[in-house]
């Protein structure tokens, strides 16, 4: 049987409010994410989906609970040990962006924190720029001189630079209009077939997860309540919460 790539067990995360009382934002997790595979992490603001995605990522540490990659223990590993494994892109590109340093600067810092040289990773810039549907002049530009939709390009541009197993999208196109939603979701399924990446694509609209998604977990305050292929939790949903969703698109 083949080790999944990602597979999240019993996570919880407590958070302390003005120092004195405690939030459960994240109450006992678990799931897992096989190579290649598309995972919707579903729910409204506030149900626990990007704290689950920060815990991943390692950008938040789990109060309880362990975070396996490749089947290797990583829960206290740090954010550096797991970054050629998992990369992240964020709902607001221009924010995930330095805004005194170009597209190009911001794509290829990963590439060179891995001992490429300034020359081999210019060459991969106007590449990685190339398979997001951006032409290479892109990497002189600034963030703010995009759009948000090619911004996001570049961000993803950046997020595959060193060829992650798995590509968590924490709520990444909500953002952008619908045309040019489609035009991301697209280019992130040919991205994924293309380089046999996982997804843990995360956002609030369950009809947009349907069309992407291989499997759906659906999350409120802070449980997995609901999990299934996505035309099985659309056309047939077992919780309130999760026909709640569904109307809510409708």
């Amino acid at each position: 049987m083949t080790t999944p790539i990602l597979q999240a067990q019993s996570l919880k995360k407590i958070f302390t409010r003005d120092g004195q009382s405690d939030f459960l934002a994240v109450d006992g997790v678990s799931f897992d994410i096989s190579a290649g595979e598309c995972v919707g992490l579903i729910g409204e603001s506030g149900s626990g989906k990007s704290t689950v995605a920060n815990m991943i990522a390692h950008l938040l540490d789990p109060t309880e609970g362990r975070i396996f990659l490749d089947g290797e223990d990583v829960t206290d590993a740090g954010a550096r040990k797991i970054f050629r494994t998992v990369q992240m892109i964020f709902q607001s590109p221009q924010e995930s962006f330095d805004p005194r340093r170009t597209l190009g600067d911001g794509i290829g810092e990963s590439l060179l924190n891995v001992g490429q040289s300034r020359a081999e990773v210019r060459g991969e810039v106007g590449r990685l720029l190339e398979a997001v549907g951006l032409s290479p002049d892109f990497a002189e530009r600034y963030p703010h001189e995009v759009s948000g939709g090619q911004c996001q390009r570049a961000a993803i541009a950046r997020a595959i630079a060193i060829r992650p197993k798995l590509l968590i999208c924490d709520e990444a196109i909500s953002a952008l209009d619908v045309t040019v939603q489609a035009e991301i979701v697209a280019l992130l399924s040919r991205l994924m077939r293309e380089r046999g990446m996982a997804c843990l694509f995360i956002c609030h609209d369950i009809a947009l997860a349907q069309n992407f998604c291989g499997r759906i977990l659906v999350m409120y305050r802070g449980k997995i309540v609901e999990e299934g292929a996505p035309d099985e939790v659309v056309q047939s949903p077992k919780r309130e919460y999760t026909k709640m969703l569904i109307e809510s698109v409708l």
